[in-house]
């Protein structure tokens, strides 16, 4: 096997790998956490739909992916990879909305009362949860429609002008005009999201500064606020994260919609990029929220600190 192929191929296998194993864990620990608790906190739903969401985004691209790269072809017929390409869009776009709703979340969460518009929308925020979430997958669903009707099995080695080719499947969009509408409407939507989710993530900053000026004098329900204070800043990291790798795949996704046939080797390079948000931000969740890394190390069968100190058995 050529040695750019096997590169390309363990970069993938690896990538892939590890995401499903970090998400299918924060997954686990809260369904654990919605067992032993009966519920789970508003940013907790979110955070599991969060990973839901980049393990769908992995499994629907990343793995017929990679086992292409490794030469098993003919992996998917027609109706196949509309379906896939539907599951993989959907989990993409849902990866970037749920982002951008936990940082809006968690701004609303930690912004001073102000007035009592702000103490009502607060008071509500729980329940505005599963409605989110209803309107976001019908919303992604219909917007995912159009590329899963122009996806079809590969016919042969000749790529068609105006076409995407994903190794184990092609999106044929036919012709100039509805390639760049396509382009230009996820694009459109995918820099929405990050504007809003910028500016939410500005403003926690901002919150957090004025936060840390003033913890000396702050006494009063001293462990709730950095409770609060502590999740914000694990927001701000996802987003910052998305941000970068999202950066870089539209600077990638820009040069594809300017030419007619796009070389494998940049749409492997989009998708590699693209899939590094879904494949690392469960880590980054693991390493700071504390239910999820106390369940984890339930899980493993780690000691706690109450069994350290039992003492030791008798000879």
């Amino acid at each position: 096997m050529d040695l750019c192929i096997t590169i390309k191929g363990v970069s993938f296998l690896l990538q892939t790998g590890l995401g499903i194993l970090g998400n299918m864990s924060v997954l686990m620990a809260y369904a654990h956490i919605a067992f032993v608790e009966s519920r789970l906190q508003p940013v907790d739903r979110i955070l599991a739909h969060l990973a839901f969401s980049n393990l769908l985004l992995l499994l629907t691209r990343g793995v017929p992916q990679t086992m292409d790269i490794f030469g098993l072809t003919d992996l998917l017929n027609d109706p196949g990879c509309k379906v896939v390409i539907f599951a993989y869009r959907v989990g993409r776009a849902l990866s970037i909305c749920i982002t951008c709703m936990l940082s809006v979340f968690q701004a609303l969460t930690i912004a001073p009362l102000s007035g009592p518009h702000l103490t009502k929308l607060k008071s509500h925020l729980s329940q505005l949860v599963m409605p989110t979430f209803i309107g976001l997958w019908l919303l992604n669903m219909i917007a995912s429609l159009g590329a899963a009707l122009f996806s079809i099995a590969p016919r042969n080695s000749t790529v068609p002008a105006f076409t995407l080719n994903l190794g184990f499947c092609h999106v044929d969009f036919r012709d100039s005009l509805t390639y760049m509408v396509n382009g230009i409407g996820q694009s459109t939507r995918d820099f929405l999201f990050v504007a809003v989710m910028l500016a939410s993530s500005g403003y926690i900053l901002v919150l957090l500064h004025k936060h840390s000026r003033q913890v000396r004098s702050i006494r009063r329900a001293q462990q709730g606020t950095s409770m609060e204070m502590r999740a914000a800043k694990t927001v701000v990291m996802l987003v910052v994260l998305y941000t970068m790798f999202f950066g870089i795949d539209n600077v990638i996704w820009i040069y594809m919609l300017h030419v007619a046939r796009v070389p494998a080797v940049v749409a492997d390079m989009r998708l590699f990029f693209s899939s590094c948000y879904a494949a690392l931000s469960p880590f980054l969740m693991i390493s700071t929220n504390k239910k999820i890394k106390e369940r984890m190390v339930c899980a493993a069968g780690e000691p706690s600190a109450e069994d350290s100190t039992e003492k030791p058995n008798a000879q």
